[in-house]
């Protein structure tokens, strides 16, 4: 058994920002097809029925799906009560297209709310557990480029230890569509084991 463990994981929303390309997440899907390798996408629910085709294709290819909130607002602006409104949209909306329950998955947006205790008291309540990154790819930054992707990645991500190193994603960038094949290829270089957060946390 190999001592680097990787659990990519991989924030399927909007693409409101600058580098973003309409054909990024299927490449994604494509690339993780290719190279037989299961990650984790947490999915925005707005997103979910904004291209209901590539969401569902994310549980078909047998990837991990968790909870991303409904319209990507910081977890902190929401009262508890707006926090659990939201999460629950996300779920129903995921459960209707994509057939699946992204519970116990979560992933706060922006990472906003991860450590604050109304939402991590709203989100246990609702049957999740907060999934935060070990490792940031840098790949929604307006300067990102597909090298830059590849090097955080594959360096930040070489530290064998016990524990799986989970990288942040997201799914709408250029920029990682076209380090992904890299990425892979480098990291399988050294025997990584790929992980889903699941496997990752021995469920």
């Amino acid at each position: 058994m190999s001592d680097l463990r990787i659990a990519l994981t991989f924030d399927a929303e909007h693409p409101s920002r600058s580098g973003a390309s309409p054909d990024s997440p299927g490449r994604i899907l494509d690339t993780l097809a290719e190279a037989d390798v299961r990650a984790t996408f947490f999915v925005q629910g707005r997103w979910a029925t904004a291209y209901p085709d590539l969401a569902r294709r994310i549980a078909g290819d047998g990837h991990l799906v968790g909870n991303h909130s409904n319209y990507h607002a910081p977890m902190t602006l929401l009262a508890a009560e707006g926090v659990a409104t939201d999460i629950r949209e996300a779920e129903r909306r995921i459960g209707d297209v994509l057939g699946v329950d992204p519970r116990p998955w979560f992933r706060c947006p922006f990472g906003d709310g991860e450590d604050d205790p109304v939402v991590r008291e709203t989100t246990a309540g609702l049957g999740y557990s907060i999934v935060p990154w070990d490792l940031d790819s840098g790949d929604w930054r307006e300067d990102a480029t597909p090298d830059r992707v590849r090097r955080t990645v594959t360096d930040g991500a070489a530290r064998p230890g016990p524990e799986p190193v989970v990288v942040l994603f997201h799914t709408w960038p250029a920029s990682t569509a076209a380090a992904l094949p890299g990425v892979l290829e480098d990291l399988a270089a050294r025997g990584a084991e790929f992980r889903t957060v699941d496997q990752a946390a021995g469920r």
